[in-house]
């Protein structure tokens, strides 16, 4: 077995795509190759796989059609040198063949980037291919999520593919790391000084992140009842999330080390208990085609997390997601304690500072403050939303940034196997039926019993 363990630093040679006429590649990623060619980070070969029975005219042809349906023009300059580089095999990925005309497309190429746009269950297959035909060594391969749909699953697809590949020649891909305002979370907490001393158990009360999805499953029905919020979002993106807003800052310059500092983060996070969580189903989720009559399956899912860190430890933090609720919108809630002494003979008082962390749509980051309302005899105080860090959308796309991150072996983009471990090992106690359903209305914010999760009494921030 040729095992690859030849270095991943370095500009890749060739991108060979497996899955290149599937959904994800007409959404995403032919969109995001022009963006590449665009900056000039692409102007190597880019060789499709998949068993469509094409050619290469074909394929072009289907990368103009996503084009054309992201609102792309085809014929300009990038996207036409984008679609020159474009090359095609057509083959079944347990044919020894497919994987050799691969390796002919790819030519003398080295450091090849692949990437795997398909189900996990063919990670194993695709990889052993590559190695067959002497085309592992020294090359990286990005993977999409699910990495696993459970613990035990995740460290299994993790020794297969260390059979081939060394961890640091893995990508694994949660796109909501290449997100950009999830990137500009980084920048109001590393970029500000007067923001970061604050976030410790010192001056925080308490932290709420809510994903908020205004639709509903919609025509997902198959994949999302297998699947449910648990696994779907709060296992990856929203711990993600969580670690960028609380994990230390990265030591050394750069941020090489900031896959350190959020591992760290989230194996401090307890498992969850039963005891620590809401699950929720909205009403006429069971109508949905391809969702089991009697499916217990979550679309909406509290949790109360406990951290077992000396800056964290006695925070509360909160997170919750759910589908059907009043809006859609991701933000992240840092509730400050109390002034330690009520000058002004107020209390009780609701009124305390808060940071407000929009995340989507759009990047925004929000400080709400405590003032005298003017024009009144005596002191009678109000909040101020101070607003700032207001972002419009990004023109680089995600996957723009995450391919053109393992093209040139950058990793800090992506998701590291030990912090995926972790994140399992946090929710795997309410996977399945180990927490009771209820039941939501939509465009409600889902079951009241999550009300319970929270400390002190404190309502949820809901964002507007």
């Amino acid at each position: 077995m040729t095992t690859g363990t030849g270095t991943t630093t370095g500009k890749a040679g060739a991108l060979v795509i497996f899955g290149a006429t599937g959904d994800l590649a007409k959404l995403e990623t032919f969109p995001a190759l022009v963006g590449l060619v665009d900056r000039g980070v692409l102007d190597v070969p880019v060789v499709g796989v998949a068993k469509s029975g094409w050619g290469l005219e074909q394929f072009r042809d289907y990368a103009v059609n996503s084009l054309k349906l992201n609102k792309m023009d085809p014929n300009s300059p990038a996207a036409k040198k984008m679609l020159g580089l474009l090359r095609y095999v057509d083959g079944d990925l347990d044919d020894a063949a497919t994987y050799k005309a691969m390796s002919d497309a790819i030519g003398q190429a080295s450091n090849v980037l692949y990437y795997m746009e398909v189900p996990p269950f063919l990670f194993a297959r695709i990889a052993q291919g590559i190695a067959d035909a002497g085309r592992a060594d020294g090359a990286r391969v990005m993977v999409e999520k699910p990495f696993g749909h459970d613990l035990k699953s995740s460290q299994e697809l993790n020794r297969t593919m260390l059979k081939y590949y060394p961890e640091d020649a893995i990508f694994r891909v949660d796109d909501w790391l290449g997100f950009d305002p999830v990137e500009n979370l980084l920048a109001t907490r590393f970029a500000n000084s007067v923001f970061e001393p604050l976030l410790s158990r010192d001056h925080v009360h308490d932290i709420q992140i809510t994903m908020a999805e205004e639709f509903d499953v919609s025509d997902r029905g198959k994949f999302y009842d297998r699947t449910g919020a648990i696994r779907d979002v709060l296992q990856n993106h929203l711990l993600q999330v969580m670690a960028m807003v609380m994990a230390d800052p990265p030591p050394g310059p750069g941020l090489a080390s900031w896959r350190d500092s959020k591992s760290q983060l989230i194996a401090a996070v307890r498992p969850l208990t039963p005891e620590d969580a809401i699950r929720g189903q909205y009403d006429g989720y069971l109508d949905v085609d391809g969702v089991a009559k009697d499916s217990t399956t979550e679309s909406y899912v509290a949790v109360r997390l406990h951290i077992d860190s000396w800056r964290w430890s006695g925070v509360p933090v909160v997170i919750r997601t759910g589908k059907t609720l009043p809006v859609t919108a991701t933000e992240v809630h840092i509730r400050f304690r109390r002034p330690p002494h009520d000058v002004f003979g107020l209390e009780p008082s609701s009124m305390t500072n808060t940071l407000r962390l929009r995340v989507y749509p759009g990047a925004q980051a929000g400080l709400k403050l405590v003032g005298k309302k003017p024009g009144t005899a005596g002191w009678v105080l109000r909040e101020e939303d101070l607003a700032f860090a207001q972002q419009a959308k990004s023109e680089m796309r995600t996957y723009d940034r995450l391919i053109g991150a393992a093209l040139s072996g950058k990793r800090w983009l992506f998701a590291r196997q030990d912090t995926i471990e972790a994140c399992w090992r946090i929710v795997d106690p309410i996977l399945g039926d180990a927490v009771p359903l209820h039941h939501y209305a939509r465009d409600s914010w889902g079951p009241k019993e999550a009300d319970s999760l929270l400390p002190d009494g404190i309502p949820w921030h809901d964002p507007a």
